[in-house]
C-alpha cells in the first residue's frame, strides 16, 4: 500500500510541475501606429510582433494617449529574437507573452518642438 501511495505522490508531483518558462521582463515605452509597433527602453529598441497579445496591449494603452504617436510606459514579459532574413524592420523583435502593467498616462516626449514667434 505504501508503494502505491509513493508512486501516486511521485506521479502527482511530476504532472503538477509544468514545463513553464519564465520569460524576461521588459520596461519601456510602447507605441503602435498603422502596421508597426515598437517598445523603447533605456538601452534597447525592439520591434514588436503584432499578435493577439500585442493587439491587446495596443487597446489597453489607447486611453492614455492624446494622439496616435504618444508612447505609453508599460511593463511586459516576452521573448526577443532576431528578425527573419529578408524581412524589413528592426533587427531584434519582441514577442510579448504577458502584459504586467500599463501606465494611465503617456510618456513625456524626449524632444519638444516649439514654434518661435518672432
Amino acid at each position: 500500500m505504501k508503494k502505491i501511495f509513493l508512486l501516486f505522490a511521485i506521479v502527482t508531483i511530476a504532472v503538477s510541475c509544468k514545463d513553464e518558462v519564465d520569460h524576461p521582463t521588459y520596461q519601456g515605452e510602447f507605441v503602435h501606429v498603422d502596421d508597426g509597433a515598437v517598445l523603447k527602453g533605456t538601452n534597447f529598441i525592439y520591434g514588436v510582433i503584432l499578435d493577439d497579445v500585442a493587439m491587446e496591449l495596443s487597446e489597453r494603452v489607447k486611453p492614455a494617449k492624446e494622439n496616435e504617436f504618444d508612447m505609453v510606459p508599460v511593463v511586459v514579459k516576452g521573448v526577443v529574437s532576431s528578425k527573419q532574413e529578408g524581412e524589413e524592420g528592426w533587427d531584434e523583435v519582441l514577442t510579448i507573452t504577458e502584459i504586467l502593467e500599463v501606465s494611465s498616462h503617456a510618456a513625456e516626449a524626449d524632444i519638444k518642438i516649439q514654434e518661435n514667434k518672432n
